[in-house]
């Protein structure tokens, strides 16, 4: 079913009654509240949504669950949410133990091995230790690209599993956590009973289609009618939405 438009009478329904439970307020990062960039070191948030943030996180927790490494996002952060969580879900530091680095050194020593062919068809690796991402947005020629990083893909083991996303294919270790578990475990770590997520991407569809009974998802975008998230918005509606956050917390201080 083809997401709602959350600024609908429905949506907006959903969200006032969800923002009344005080819910914990979870976000992806590039994509949701930093554009896309052809330069991934230039992402960084508008000031204006900053301020919205921690506006909201005075009042609320609030997380940051993204495909990025944790010491990555934070230093692209002007306000401090409560919570940062990186690597698609598998960087969590309440939970150590549960996501070994060491279990890809057998896919990156097949990217080693390809490191030619890959460099030479515009893809760059980056490793974030917890999992591995072969950019290829600044490649001349995508296709010739994609065809590379789906060479190095099929050569995979049952160690590892890979998932695509904005001009990046990601790999990661077999049973790693996901986003879906990053916001399961912080719902319960703050004790709260309901949650808010935004995401973009196909890393945070599985947050979408395994949402809990008070989690109100909602998908960056209109462009993906098979997207599993309950709602929808544009890019530019993000701060509307901070906006309303705001505004439902402010008239339930005032009952």
């Amino acid at each position: 079913m083809t997401p709602a438009h959350l600024f609908s009478r429905e949506g907006e329904a959903a969200l006032a009654a969800t923002m009344a439970r005080r819910p914990l307020l979870a976000f992806d990062f590039d994509g949701t509240l930093a554009p896309i960039v052809a330069r991934p070191q230039d992402a960084r948030i508008p000031l204006a949504l900053a301020r919205r943030l921690d506006r909201l996180a005075q009042v609320l927790p609030v997380a940051i669950i993204s495909g990025r490494s944790i010491d990555d996002v934070r230093g692209r952060l002007s306000f401090e949410p409560h919570y940062v969580i990186g690597n698609h879900g598998a960087e969590d530091p309440a939970v150590a133990g549960k996501s070994d680095p060491d279990k890809l050194d057998g896919v990156r020593s097949r990217l080693r091995s390809s490191s030619a062919e890959l460099e030479d068809a515009g893809v760059s690796v980056e490793d974030k230790r917890h999992s591995l991402a072969l950019h290829y947005r600044l490649a001349r020629d995508r296709e010739r690209a994609q065809a590379a990083i789906e060479r190095v893909v099929a050569e995979l083991g049952d160690e590892a599993s890979a998932f695509g996303g904005k001009m990046v294919m990601n790999i990661v270790a077999a049973g790693a956590r996901d986003k879906a578990d990053a916001v399961a475990g912080l719902v319960r770590r703050c004790g709260v009973e309901a949650a808010v997520f935004l995401g973009d991407d196909v890393n945070d569809e599985p947050v979408f289609e395994r949402a809990e009974p008070g989690w109100l998802t909602v998908k960056v975008g209109r462009d993906d009618p098979s997207s599993r998230a309950a709602f929808c918005i544009d890019a530019t509606e993000i701060a509307r939405l901070l906006d309303d956050m705001l505004d439902a917390l402010a008239r339930a201080d005032r009952r």
